[in-house]
């Protein structure tokens, strides 16, 4: 049975565990905010530019650039998206989960899968799985620049181009509420037709290119791959503080309950020794007057 002391002490432990994870709360929903901001700022860019880009890739014919040749599938590569640091409650898990299934998925109907992650999170758990990566970035997570997103495009654009890989996929969070995220699967290679994403079509539209087709194509599909990831790290960053929110929040109110329930205990103790120590005495006057 512990004694006051070992109740006393597990209690100040606790009281500096909540401390900490309170103040992590709090430095989470300073970071959240601005990270939610900028996400939001992003968004509609966006989805405008994947659309428009989209309209303009269904009326194409030919081999306009080497982003809209759509080759049969064979190999696919899956870009991963996860943080740097934990503390998050699920969110890496979820994604690394989604992210097994889909490569499962593709190699049993027959695609070779090559994985390339960002995030710390992902690295060690593939390492620890002996799964090979084609191409690993870290370090990114909190500190997101277009340059990252640059990076990372360039990869997958390079591999894309040179028959490396003959799709892209992309698994990042999408921020939803600041208790909710949602697993995202996207295909962003080859540039997906209208059909694909979804966007709907202008049946009439005729588009005058200034100055040549292939010029605006050349600038703007690599463009548009580097915006989407950029995208992703936004969001997945958003989601990564809010989830670091709830799960610190969580963390905080089960410190409490288990300090009154700590507390409860040594009252209790204390309350026992007392008496133990009454009883002493009432037994030791009882002696005396033996």
């Amino acid at each position: 049975m512990p004694t006051l002391r070992d109740i006393k002490r597990r209690i100040k432990a606790v009281q500096s565990t909540s401390k900490i994870t309170k103040a992590m709360k709090m430095v989470a929903a300073a970071k959240f905010r601005k990270a939610q901001q900028r996400m939001f700022e992003m968004r509609p860019y966006a989805d405008k530019m994947n659309s428009v880009l989209s309209i303009l890739a269904g009326m194409t014919e030919g081999e306009v650039h080497p982003l809209l040749v759509v080759r049969p599938r064979k190999t696919v590569e899956v870009l991963v998206i996860t943080s740097d640091r934990g503390l998050c409650g699920a969110f890496n898990t979820n994604i690394l989960k989604a992210a097994m299934r889909h490569v499962a998925e593709l190699k049993n109907q027959g695609f070779e899968v090559s994985v390339s992650s960002v995030g710390r999170k992902a690295n060690d758990y593939y390492k620890r799985r002996n799964i090979v990566r084609r191409k690993s970035w870290s370090g990114i997570s909190g500190k997101i620049s277009y340059a990252s997103a640059q990076e990372i495009a360039g990869d997958v654009i390079e591999s894309y181009i040179n028959e490396t890989v003959d799709e892209v996929v992309l698994i990042y969070n999408e921020f939803k509420s600041v208790v909710a995220q949602k697993v995202i699967i996207k295909t962003i290679l080859p540039i997906g037709s209208i059909e694909e994403t979804g966007v709907e079509a202008l049946p009439t539209a005729i588009f005058l290119y200034e100055p040549t087709q292939q010029e605006v194509f050349s600038r703007l599909l690599p463009k548009n791959i580097e915006i989407q990831i950029f995208r992703a790290l936004l969001e997945s960053q958003a989601s990564e503080e809010a989830a670091r929110m709830s799960a610190m929040e969580n963390a905080t109110k089960a410190a409490n309950d288990m300090i009154g329930s700590l507390t409860l205990q040594f009252n209790k103790a204390r309350q026992a020794a007392i008496t133990k120590e009454l009883m002493d005495i009432v037994g030791g006057v009882e002696a005396l007057k033996g």
